[in-house]
């Protein structure tokens, strides 16, 4: 399970990009893969999974 922030979100196109607190990585995040609403600062945990364009982070919870 990772931890990070999400960079950004928007609500009307269900994606978003979250930010790796360990190695600052950005990782795509698609409305599919999320367990909670979220927002742009929040602190978030999730799982990275293979997607059609490299690494998604899916199953993402507010923390």
């Amino acid at each position: 399970m990772n931890t990070g922030k999400v960079k950004f979100f928007n609500e009307s196109k269900g994606f978003g990009f979250i930010i790796d607190n360990e190695s600052s990585k950005e990782y795509f995040v698609h409305v599919t893969g999320l367990i909670d609403e979220i927002r742009e600062d929040d602190e978030v945990t999730f799982d990275l999974k293979e997607g059609r364009k490299g690494l998604n982070a899916v199953n993402v919870k507010v923390v």
